[in-house]
């Protein structure tokens, strides 16, 4: 049997995929944020790595395989404002959307499916054992945050160096934070906004902590294969990292693959540049095998 081959993010090269357990593969996938019809940049992502597990199982491999859904965000909160309905009313919609679309797709369910709304007690506790380990600080404005510069291996994920990364990336810059460059784990509660009690006080989870959380309580602390979009490589994967293995001081991950981006006219597909298609109305005017097709010809 050919063993599959893995371009590894974090060594940025081809390798030999070797299970840490002998035909046993663990592996976690960064799924959707549910506020909108799922766009063809979706589809990539919920494709490419239904045929990695579909490998993997027919190759004889035993698979667990989990894609989370993050059901509490920015966007999510911002959305059910706008549309006046509560969140829960919200993200259920957009999941039974997205489970069409993967349906139609081809797409198979994952092993595990987790909601991070599910997940806040494990990501309390990932978050106190950071700052038992000194990585992590409540700031004056109540969030709690991760002291970047304080976890030696940050940047090996995305090949930069702390001088070269630079703040705000994907949220903006906080003047409470001690340094710009640390990023939240608990939001203080704001006015209108969902919240849970914590030791820190009533918050929510930040971004990063809740895929850490999920894919530890799910997978183990060490696992094999993490993917996810390649806009996730930096900083969301980064923060994942130091986050898990700041926390429990052992490898997080071997492998972490990125699937590349749809693009058109040269520029990513995003919702923010409003340059999308989405998968529903592709499948209104190709049958699903050929957008399948078409998105498994390249990496």
């Amino acid at each position: 049997m050919n063993m599959l081959k893995i371009y590894n993010s974090l060594a940025r090269e081809k390798q030999d995929f070797v299970p840490i357990t002998p035909g046993q593969v663990r592996m976690y996938v960064c799924g959707m944020t549910v506020y909108d019809f799922c766009h063809l940049g979706h589809a990539r992502v919920l494709v490419v790595f239904d045929m990695v597990q579909r490998w993997l199982r027919a190759s004889g491999l035993q698979v667990t395989y989990v894609r989370n859904i993050t059901d509490i965000d920015d966007k999510i909160i911002r959305r059910a404002q706008e549309n006046k309905q509560s969140i829960g009313e919200l993200t259920a919609r957009f999941i039974d959307f997205m489970d069409a679309d993967a349906t139609a797709l081809g797409v198979e369910k994952p092993d595990h499916e987790p909601r991070a709304t599910a997940y806040v007690p494990q990501m309390l506790e990932l978050i106190g054992q950071l700052e038992s380990n000194g990585l992590a600080y409540q700031a004056a404005d109540g969030d709690v945050n991760f002291s970047v510069r304080k976890f030696p291996g940050y940047g090996k994920l995305s090949g930069k160096s702390i001088d070269d990364l630079r703040a705000g990336e994907r949220v903006e810059v906080d003047a409470a934070k001690d340094d710009p460059l640390d990023f939240v784990l608990w939001k203080h509660a704001r006015e209108g906004e969902p919240f849970w009690p914590s030791p820190w006080g009533n918050g929510r989870p930040g971004w990063h902590i809740e895929c850490s959380a999920m894919s530890s309580e799910l997978l183990g602390k060490h696992f094999d294969i993490h993917g996810g979009g390649q806009d996730l490589q930096f900083p969301h994967h980064e923060n994942e990292i130091a986050q898990s293995e700041g926390a429990h001081h052992c490898q997080f991950v071997n492998y972490w693959m990125h699937n590349g981006f749809v693009r058109v006219a040269d520029e990513k597909m995003s919702k923010s540049l409003g340059n999308f298609f989405t998968i529903r109305e592709i499948v209104k005017k190709y049958h699903p095998e050929v957008l399948r097709f078409f998105i498994l010809r390249a990496h």
